[in-house]
């Protein structure tokens, strides 16, 4: 009997954006599945998950959700009754229960340097963009990805609002009830590990852990990322 293979839906977090799922894309679509990188806004966690949640309405079939860091955020409410996301994959990545913000998890283990690498940028309405800096860039988001690379991720980076990071999730969140799957690295210097490890054992998700790598793990280890996203497509 003929088999739909799912279409995967990527969601980048802060500081990076759609293009640098690249090397994860090929991956997904040499192995026949239909990909789309969705650029998420970064505006605030409800406007990004139904933005992600309109996208994912208009398409026929079984969907996977990957989500890197904030983007864990959107796809867990992104997901939230949607009858055709069959699991959730996150890449370094925030798996909040309801009331917890992406600030709210990094800040309840110790190990973050993100803070004092942001720059930011005030906006008409009175919020702000927040941006790593360029020459903090690599150290503290890439440190394992070449620096060639890194300089161009560090240009094109897209911010988030500070207004995003500190807003909590709100409602039901997907998770609990989608199988799971997470990718940790261990050198994250923007989510502890430890963080990752909590939300993972919490959602009782299977868990892929990389010694070494940095919170862009999706461009420093883009083989490894593939091969989960394909085991929840597959499942």
């Amino acid at each position: 009997m003929a088999t739909t293979k799912p279409t995967i839906v990527l969601s980048h977090g802060a500081f990076a954006e759609s293009g640098g799922w690249g090397p994860v894309v090929e991956r997904l679509q040499a192995a026949g599945h239909r990909v789309v990188a969705a650029a998420n806004p970064l505006r605030s966690v409800a406007y990004d998950a139904a933005q992600l949640r309109a996208l994912v309405d208009t398409i026929d079939g079984p969907v996977v959700l990957v989500g890197h860091s904030y983007g864990g955020m959107v796809i867990s409410k992104a997901a939230a009754g949607a009858d055709n996301v069959t699991a959730l994959v996150y890449v370094a990545a925030f798996a909040p229960e309801a009331g917890e913000s992406a600030a709210d998890l990094s800040g309840q283990f110790p190990g973050s340097t993100l803070a004092e690498t942001l720059r930011p940028v005030p906006l008409p309405d009175g919020n702000q963009d927040v941006y790593v800096a360029q020459e903090l860039y690599r150290q503290q988001f890439a440190a394992d990805v070449p620096e060639e690379t890194t300089r161009v991720m560090a240009a094109t980076q897209r911010p988030i609002t500070a207004a995003a990071l500190n807003e909590a999730a709100e409602g039901p969140q997907a998770w609990p009830g989608l199988p799971t799957y997470f990718l940790i690295a261990e050198a994250d210097k923007n989510i502890p590990a430890a963080a990752h490890h909590f939300m993972a054992e919490r959602a009782k998700g299977e868990i892929v852990s990389i010694e070494g790598a940095s919170h862009a793990v999706f461009a420093s280890h883009p083989a490894e990322v593939a091969d989960l996203v394909l085991r929840a497509a597959g499942a």
